[in-house]
């Protein structure tokens, strides 16, 4: 009798093992996370300390209403990002899917910034983002002979999103931006930069 309770204990445990493992690998087709981050520049504002948003909004109105003119100059770090590169998402094969424009910026601080802009790619597990001198990878062995940046997670499947890249990288040199599936070495979306 032990023996047959020692054994429904093991299965029990497996069973709620695959389970959990599972839902890991396939919960993500049935999920989709979407992420809607402005632009570096955006203008944003700290509420003041001890006002209500009712409170500054009718501070904000009032003042939209008052006309002068300002003579100053743009300061430098509101400066145009420059575009170094850009490309539209393309599908990696029937069942890996994915839309949307991949651009790399310099800021005038010098940094880089990856932006996604209308992305939607299939969701996976574990989706990274990838820079690679490849021009247009197809598999694996062509991401890895080329050589890449992982970038960091995928913030989410969809929607609008900035990626900081190091100081030390040469924006110039990246020929794709790649949304890749780390456990099981699968491109699933590839947006070639030109």
């Amino acid at each position: 009798m032990t023996l047959k309770k020692t054994l429904i204990g093991a299965a029990v445990i497996v069973v709620i093992a695959g389970l959990a493992l599972g839902w890991w690998l396939l919960s993500p087709l049935f999920l989709n996370t979407t992420v809607e981050e402005e632009f570096p520049f955006s203008a944003t504002a700290d509420m003041p300390v001890g006002m209500t948003q009712t409170e500054a909004e009718n501070i904000m109105s009032g003042m939209a209403k008052v006309d002068m003119e300002e003579m100053e100059e743009m300061p430098d770090e509101m400066a145009e990002a420059e575009k170094i590169a850009s490309g539209m998402f393309r599908d990696a094969d029937s069942f890996h899917k994915g839309s949307g424009v991949a651009s790399i910026y310099r800021l005038p601080s010098g940094e880089g910034v990856l932006r996604f802009e209308n992305l939607n790619v299939t969701n996976g597990p574990d989706l990274r983002v990838l820079l690679s001198t490849h021009p247009d990878p197809q598999n694996k062995a062509e991401l890895n002979d080329a050589g890449y940046l992982h970038v960091e997670k995928l913030k989410g499947n969809r929607g609008n999103q900035n990626y900081e890249l190091p100081a030390d990288a040469d924006l110039e040199s990246f020929g794709s931006v790649i949304i890749y599936c780390m456990p099981f070495h699968v491109i699933f979306s590839v947006a070639p930069l030109q």
